[in-house]
């Protein structure tokens, strides 16, 4: 019996040793990452004929249109039950009847009032009072509430923060953020709110405001509290300004408020459709093909000026989306030639990232491939430029990374050791300090996944500033060696996370 366990545990071993010797050599297939191939990509998706890549636009749809040609050409697989489409609905509100009257005064759509993106099909609405929430915050600190009852009442309250206020929760998720303050507003039983701005959209702006469907239209929209914003032609028939109540309560919180006023407002929707996607194609992995690999970046942008300029988004994430197409055909080739991934590598550019991370954020809830099953997300949001307030020596040969000390203690190791190995840049964890304003961590895609608690890494090149969301945002700012560089690196990373025997260690908690 023990010779027989001797005997298994050294042919294992020795299988073992053959399998690490077979593994294969990255560099080959890195190499074909190239300046020139990643400059015909952006040529085309940062080009005028895709009109800035809005989401949702016929821009947008030719380069998923083209995104999708290349991993076909290449090879991958379909990532969406054959299809290398995910597709996803976002609705607008045009506001067909539109009206709002307190006391005599009749106030007019667009100039004084707007109504909320997320309304009911129709509101009629009478109130003979209103209630005034300041800035109508409630967390674990406060509630612009106190002890009133707004059951049924109109409900008024200044947009955003006031001076000196600081919460430790992302833009999103914090107590002053607008739809968080609406939401707030339902639970105390408010019938409905007006919400305080200095400035209100344009109805052509409204009226082109697209925004992710919900899963049961129907009943969500039977069930939002109709929301309007108000500015300082309504504000002041009050006798006071905005910005003298805002100087009120900056000195003292003060109580919530109300007056005896006849308010009748009038709302009824115009909806419309359109659908947008997020394109997947897929490599598929051979013993560990039940595990996933993610490489992700977003090929939306901003559109056009309404001016007419084109907003190209070269950098911005043109940049970022042909790295991935860069990749994947690095990935496929190494398949095609027997030195494929032992993981199923997933190729995803999503849409709607400009909106407000609308795709990522689908694919987080509409999963293709179990989330537990998901080693890492490894995603890629602007590496094509130089940061413009870098005053370092190293501005030619660096990458920020973020993510780096979350979620997973494999991260680092890596991500520095294939770099280290392979690349030598130098790896810049700025915007992973707590304390950084930018809270870079949750603006990007990758943050739909590491709230389900995939592990993420996010490579980013710092411009927040010069040609940031701008028309100069154009093929000939970018720096191709240097994304080159960048996009070899993370395919090493991605290749080591491919082929390693386990998948990474969930061991760290979100902290920031």
């Amino acid at each position: 019996m023990r010779r027989n366990f001797i005997l298994f545990i050294s042919l294992f071993a020795a299988t073992s040793a053959m399998y690490a010797q077979k593994m294969p050599n990255p560099e080959p297939f890195a190499k074909t990452i190239t300046t020139n191939d990643l400059q015909q990509h952006l040529n085309i998706i940062a080009g005028a004929e895709m009109e800035g890549r809005n989401t949702p636009s016929p821009g947008l749809e030719k380069a998923a249109q083209y995104i999708e040609t290349r991993f076909k050409s290449f090879g991958l697989k379909p990532g969406n039950n054959g299809s290398f489409r995910q597709y996803y609905d976002l609705e607008k509100d045009s506001a067909s009847a539109l009206s709002l009257k307190m006391g005599d005064w009749d106030f007019k759509p667009w100039t004084d009032f707007a109504p909320w993106l997320s309304m009911p099909q129709s509101v009629d609405l009478h109130f003979s009072e209103y209630v005034f929430v300041g800035y109508g915050i409630v967390d674990e600190n406060r509630d612009d509430y106190a002890s009133e009852d707004v059951k049924g009442k109109l409900v008024i309250m200044l947009n955003g923060a006031p001076e000196g206020f600081k919460t430790d929760k992302p833009r999103r998720q914090s107590p002053a953020f607008a739809t968080n303050k609406i939401a707030n507003a339902k639970k105390k039983g408010a019938a409905a709110v007006f919400l305080i701005v200095d400035m209100l959209p344009s109805q052509q702006m409204l009226n082109n405001a697209y925004r992710p469907k919900p899963k049961a239209a129907s009943v969500e929209e039977q069930d939002a509290l109709p929301a309007f914003l108000i500015n300082d032609n309504v504000v002041s028939k009050s006798g006071y300004s905005v910005a003298e109540i805002k100087k009120a309560l900056d000195e003292d919180a003060g109580q919530p408020t109300s007056r005896t006023i006849d308010v009748a407002m009038n709302y009824s929707s115009g909806k419309k459709i359109a659908t947008v996607s997020n394109v997947i194609g897929v490599v598929e992995g051979s013993d560990k093909k039940e595990e996933y690999l993610f490489v992700t970046a977003h090929y939306d942008h901003i559109g056009v000026e309404p001016d007419g300029r084109i907003n190209y988004g070269a950098d911005d994430d043109g940049s970022g989306t042909v790295a991935v197409i860069e990749m994947a055909e690095a990935f496929a080739k190494a398949k095609k030639e027997g030195k494929g991934p032992r993981r199923t590598v997933v190729f995803m550019t999503v849409s709607g990232e400009e909106k407000g991370l609308w795709g990522s954020e689908y694919y987080s809830e509409n999963p293709v491939f179990p989330l537990d099953k998901t080693t890492a997300d490894l995603n890629i949001d602007m590496i094509g430029r130089i940061d413009t307030e870098r005053m370092s020596a190293d501005t030619q040969n660096y990458v920020y990374v973020i993510g780096h000390n979350k979620l997973s203690s494999d991260l680092p190791v890596i991500n520095e050791g294939m770099n280290d190995k392979y690349t030598q840049l130098v790896l810049d964890y700025k915007f992973d300090d707590p304390a950084d304003p930018n809270r870079i961590y949750y603006r990007s895609d990758h943050y739909n996944f590491a709230r389900k608690g995939v592990p993420i890494l996010f490579f980013y090149d710092g411009m927040l500033k010069a040609d940031y969301h701008q028309p100069t945002d154009t093929v000939d700012k970018i720096n191709f060696p240097l994304l080159q560089k960048r996009a070899q690196m993370i395919f090493y990373t991605a290749w080591e996370m491919a082929n390693r025997n386990d998948m990474l260690k969930r061991d760290l908690k979100l902290t920031q």
